[in-house]
């Protein structure tokens, strides 16, 4: 079982990056669901005020516009382990996507020195936030 969400909304730089990460997932035995690709600003928002104004966990700490989620850019990913997805990180098998998306092309933000997000997998092309809200592409 590998992604459970269309991956057409993504750039097609990065859809060829993602592919190949799940190819690579899938070629370890790993069950993978990706489970957000696109992000509009509302939607954005509103994951952005859970854990602040709407009740549960803080999840993000981007508002609309300052995640890559925003520009087709990134990924967001859970195993399933036991048949059961692993929401919490604990399972040791995060580590081993994170190389595999690293394998892939792709920036894994479980290795980011804040906010760790071990589900998140982006590639920007080294384009900053601002440089694509200014129009900027990524090849």
């Amino acid at each position: 079982m590998i992604s459970s969400r269309s991956l057409d909304d993504l750039l097609p730089v990065v859809r060829t990056r993602v592919d190949k990460f799940l190819e690579l997932c899938k070629a370890a035995n790993i069950d993978l669901l990706v489970t957000s690709t696109y992000r509009d600003m509302e939607s954005q928002n509103a994951l952005y005020a859970q854990g602040r104004t709407r009740p549960g966990a803080i999840v993000t700490n981007a508002r609309g516009g300052e995640s890559f989620h925003n520009y087709r850019c990134a990924i967001d990913v859970v195993p399933v382990v036991d048949g059961k997805c692993d929401w919490n990180g604990a399972h040791p098998v995060w580590h081993q996507i994170g190389q595999l998306g690293k394998e892939a092309g792709l920036e894994w933000a479980g290795e980011w020195t804040t906010f760790k997000e071990l589900a998140h997998f982006q590639y920007t092309g080294g384009k900053t936030l601002h440089e694509l809200e200014d129009g900027a592409t990524i090849e």
